[in-house]
C-alpha cells in the first residue's frame, strides 16, 4: 500500500491527535468492513491493536504501527513494545505466544505482529519463583 506525501502528512496529524497510550476505540467508530471475530480495537499515537476471538477460547492480538514510510507500514516492533501493547489492552496478566509457522503456512501481507493468548497459562513458560 503506497501513500502519497499528503496522505502521510494527514496520517501524521491524525497520529499526533491520539493519546500516547492505547485507548479502546468505541465500536461505533470502527470501519463498516469489520473482520470476523473482531471484538476490540485499541489505538494510540504509535499502535493499532485489534483483538479477535479465535477457536478454542483463544484470543489474538494483531499489532501494527500507525506510521507509514511511503511504501508500507513501519515495522520493527520490539518485544518490549509488544508487552506494552498487551498490558495497555488490559491483558498483562495473560500469557501470550507469537507463532512462527511452517514455511507452507506463512502469510505475510502486512507489517503486523500477532500474539495468541490461550485461555489458560501455558505449562512450559518460565515463571518467577
Amino acid at each position: 500500500m503506497t501513500l502519497s506525501r499528503n496522505e502521510r502528512r494527514a496520517l501524521q496529524r491524525s497520529n499526533e491527535s491520539q493519546p500516547h497510550h492505547l485507548v479502546q476505540v468505541p465500536r461505533s467508530a470502527w470501519p463498516a468492513h469489520n473482520q470476523p471475530g473482531l471484538i476490540e480495537v485499541w489505538r494510540s499515537r504509535q499502535y493499532l491493536v485489534q483483538v479477535f476471538d479465535e477457536a478454542s477460547n483463544v484470543q489474538r492480538l494483531s499489532i501494527c504501527r500507525t506510521s507509514h514510510n511511503g511504501d508500507s507500514w513501519v515495522d520493527q516492533i520490539t518485544w518490549d513494545e509488544l508487552m506494552q501493547c498487551k498490558r495497555e489492552c488490559g491483558l498483562g496478566d495473560r500469557d501470550a505466544l507469537e507463532v512462527y509457522p511452517a514455511d507452507r503456512d506463512v502469510v505475510n501481507v502486512a507489517n503486523m505482529r500477532h500474539l495468541w493468548l490461550p485461555p489458560a497459562p501455558i505449562p512450559f513458560a518460565w515463571r518467577k519463583r
